[in-house]
């Protein structure tokens, strides 16, 4: 009997990755590609769309040449980078420009006018209107690009997430689709009806015929032919709700990714929920079934954060910040701002800042309250959560930085909840294959599942914590307070 398997995508921010997962849950076969990021300007963060396909079809080609002829290849589920967006001719399929990434900040103008609207906003997409969705770049790429303006003009010009881009592509132009959890981060879904927002499309100015059609995230999206096999695509998703079906997402269980950011989820069933700060996403739709949904809160700066260090020349390697941290002898507190904060706060003003620094300060020090702040930033999310009478009972956390073993055991003393690190760091791929795997009935579906992971000692005690938290809320106010003084005084 021929082997059963199942293909997943994952297309990020640093890399296009594909892989086999066969009836074991175990990875049959994979291969990986980088892919260039861009920064021709301050706030400005930009990926080469037509490279981002092709290293993705390069690690499918790599993958399928890699399995047995006579695998049965079940379907494919692919996780993409939320909020980039690409902008392309539908004749060609040539890119219009360099995609927008989700972390690019170029767009605040194109938002500004939602400031009033914020709550309306927040009530329809569950997001806060800011420059990182993908809403924002479009009309400015519609109002600075000619070429984008053509298009559109002569009905040739598609709209979409990357997911969307790299479907299109592979399916050489039969499947133009996206699902909720990558529609929403457009700033122009409507959560509750699960379509296109009439309102928000005006206000921006965006087509709803640029746009894909809706479709669920799991379900038969249509199919591609590649390396002699054809593939049904079985599921779309976003790279961090794959994430958190692959580390096990149930109610009452935070997922915590650390990657480039830092994401929270809080899966809560059928239920939506809105809570003040805090984004109420979408986790994923089965064709046929109701909606499931998250709370969600991100720390906009974490890998960048290390990363700056090194630039600054704080931190030799980013993958070294833990011995750092054991080297430090000084406690500083540190403000992790880079790109803004994230939840509850959604401030773009305040900059990052040290307090405490003083003759005896050394680098290593720097570099643990760095770290330090990472964690306080993420107890801010799970106590928003908890404030509004949601349960948060044990957390696991995944990503190449839930590797940094400071930072994890800081975390679970603040959060006061068991947590766990997942060794599997194939998550978000593990995600779209496990749901790919349940849309086509496999029965070995669940072993994509991340086991129960390992036990994290907390290095803070409840006493200690119980002091540092309120301490640390009162250091964040402070230094917004100031940023706020120092910007009116430096503007009269």
């Amino acid at each position: 009997m021929a082997s059963e398997l199942v293909l997943a995508l994952d297309q990020g921010s640093s890399s296009s990755r594909a892989l086999a997962f066969d009836a074991r849950g175990r990875v049959a076969a994979r291969a990986q590609f980088p892919v260039r990021t861009f920064f021709p300007r301050p706030g400005w963060v930009e990926h080469d769309a037509e490279d981002l396909f092709r290293t993705q079809a390069r690690a499918l080609d790599r993958v399928l040449a890699a399995i047995p002829a006579r695998a049965r290849v079940l379907g494919l589920g692919l996780a993409a980078q939320r909020s980039t967006i690409v902008l392309w001719d539908s004749r060609t399929g040539k890119p219009v420009c360099r995609a927008p990434s989700w972390q690019d900040a170029r767009a605040a103008a194109a938002v500004a006018g939602l400031a009033s609207r914020r709550d309306e906003v927040h009530e329809k997409t569950g997001l806060y209107p800011t420059p990182f969705y993908s809403a924002p770049k479009i009309r400015f790429l519609l109002d600075s690009n000619a070429a984008a303006r053509r298009l559109l003009e002569a009905g040739r010009l598609r709209i979409g997430p990357v997911s969307t881009y790299i479907l299109w592509r592979l399916s050489e132009g039969r499947i133009f689709a996206c699902d909720p959890t990558m529609a929403q981060r457009t700033l122009l879904f409507d959560i509750r009806r699960g379509d296109w927002d009439p309102s928000l499309l005006g206000f921006f100015a965006i087509p709803r015929a640029a746009l894909p059609a809706l479709a669920p995230t799991m379900g038969p999206l249509g199919s591609i032919e590649r390396s002699g096999r054809k593939v049904p695509v079985l599921a779309a998703v976003g790279d961090q709700q794959a994430a958190a079906a692959a580390l096990g997402s149930r109610p009452g269980l935070g997922v915590l990714n650390l990657g480039t950011g830092a994401f929270f989820l809080l899966n809560t069933g059928t239920d939506l929920r809105r809570v003040p700060g805090l984004l109420s996403s979408v986790a994923w739709r089965k064709a046929g079934e109701p909606c499931r949904y998250l709370l969600e809160g991100t720390v906009h700066a974490v890998g960048t954060s290390l990363e700056w260090l090194r630039q600054l020349g704080l931190l030799a390697d980013p993958r070294r910040a833990d011995a750092a941290c054991r080297r430090s002898k000084q406690r500083l507190w540190a403000l992790s701002a880079i790109g803004g904060l994230g939840a509850p706060r959604w401030d773009y003003s305040t900059p990052s800042a040290f307090w405490g620094l003083d003759a005896r300060t050394r680098p290593e020090d720097l570099a643990r309250a760095t770290v330090e702040s990472v964690a306080f930033l993420v107890s801010d999310i799970v106590d928003a959560m908890r404030a509004a009478g949601n349960r948060v009972s044990a957390v696991r956390a995944s990503g190449g930085l839930s590797r940094l073993r400071h930072l994890m055991r800081f975390s679970a003393g603040l959060l006061g909840v068991p947590v766990r690190t997942v060794a599997e760091h194939e998550a978000t791929a593990a995600g779209a294959a496990l749901l790919a795997a349940r849309q086509a009935g496999a029965p070995w579906a669940e072993r994509l599942v991340a086991g129960g992971g390992a036990p994290v000692s907390p290095s803070v005690a409840p006493d200690e914590a119980a002091r540092l938290l309120p301490a640390w809320r009162a250091f964040v106010s402070a230094q917004q307070a100031l940023a706020a003084e120092l910007s009116s005084k430096l503007r009269s």
